[in-house]
């Protein structure tokens, strides 16, 4: 895997990551009791922190990140192991 591979990767793996943590533990105005005129019920409070869950994210990607990296770089795992249909050409050796 070369640095841009690893690159792409790693912000793909965050940006999805990302998309899973930010509903987490969201309270909306109206859940809180403090709405803001001029927004909807549902829009979150004033103690939601973008730079928390930024930094949520960035550790769980990491995780991944290396545990999916070393997959790719050990090699015991390929693309040919999830060929059902026997499509591919099996390399020996």
């Amino acid at each position: 895997m070369s640095i841009v591979s690893g690159i792409v990767l790693f912000a793909v793996i965050w940006f999805m990551v990302l998309f899973i943590v930010l509903p987490i533990r969201v309270e909306s105005q109206a859940e809180a009791g403090e709405k803001v005129a001029g927004t909807p019920a549902g829009a979150p409070s004033s103690a939601f922190s973008m730079k928390r869950k930024f930094v949520t994210t960035t550790w769980i990607a990491a995780i991944a990140f290396a545990v999916i990296a070393s997959v790719i770089l050990w090699g015991g795992i390929s693309v040919e192991d999830f060929d059902v249909f026997n499509r591919m050409e099996r390399r020996e050796g």
